[in-house]
């Protein structure tokens, strides 16, 4: 435990991500700490959430460690499960949330914070959905946020092409809600405070009403991505993609 801190402030439960070190890069205790912070959260009276991130960057996805770890269909399936319920959370959850992005925000990184309902980010940040350089394709339900807010057919060469964007490029895309050239931590601050003093009920309400009718879809999409990633990991291009990144060079696929 200790690498997800929460602070309550009046009407707002900050959620910062605190491996600063790695990049918040998500490994099997942290995406369990994650999980059981947002049940915590989910109790609370609260009515506006802000998830951030230390350090140089919001999150740079999964952990290599876990990747490997979840060699294991078991520990597969737990990470799954444990991913599946940060997301879901968030959409779900009777409050509103911000995700305030900074610096990398990479796969699943990107797919959690894309699962908020307002996404804002420094001027400098970069977002990729990565996942094909390793020889595999999006978790975390990040088909579904990517379809929602790019279209499938934009989001489907988003994802083929795996390419960053810089934040002034996926707001233009829409991916994106607000650019910040400040800390992105202080303007997620002073949005939450603004949205305290707005009629919170009301804007609640109306995310319950779009999301509960959303809500299988999204599961349709996790229940499809699990067994999707799991397959590709099984692939000789996804274990070139790693031993490319291991070794830190291009990768050499041949679609098998």
């Amino acid at each position: 435990m200790g690498h997800v801190k929460v602070e309550e402030q009046d009407n707002v439960v900050h959620i910062t991500l605190d491996r600063g070190e790695k990049y918040n890069a998500l490994g099997t205790e942290q995406l369990a700490e994650f999980a059981y912070v947002l049940d915590q959260v989910q109790h609370s009276e609260a009515q506006v959430v802000v998830l951030s991130g230390n350090g140089d960057g919001f999150c740079a996805g999964g952990d290599l460690a876990m990747m490997q770890a979840a060699a294991d269909r078991d520990i597969y399936d737990q990470v799954m499960d444990d991913i599946e319920y940060i997301v879901k959370s968030f959409y779900t959850m009777p409050k509103v949330v911000i995700a305030a992005v900074h610096g990398p925000v990479v796969g699943l990184g990107l797919s959690i914070a894309l699962s908020a309902d307002y996404v804002m980010a420094e001027a400098g940040s970069r977002l990729s959905m990565n996942f094909i350089g390793i020889g595999l394709a999006p978790d975390g339900g990040g088909h579904f946020w990517l379809q929602e807010r790019l279209g499938t057919h934009q989001a489907k060469h988003f994802t083929w092409k795996g390419e960053q964007m810089s934040a002034s490029e996926a707001y233009e895309y829409k991916l994106i809600d607000q650019v910040v050239e400040g800390p992105v931590q202080q303007e997620a601050r002073n949005l939450a405070e603004y949205w305290s003093r707005r009629p919170l009920r009301s804007m609640i309400a109306t995310k319950d009403i779009y999301h509960k009718y959303g809500l299988q879809k999204l599961q349709a999409y996790l229940t499809e991505e699990r067994e999707t990633q799991w397959k590709l990991r099984h692939t000789e291009d996804h274990r070139e993609g790693v031993q490319a990144f291991m070794e830190k060079r291009t990768p050499k696929f041949h679609g098998k």
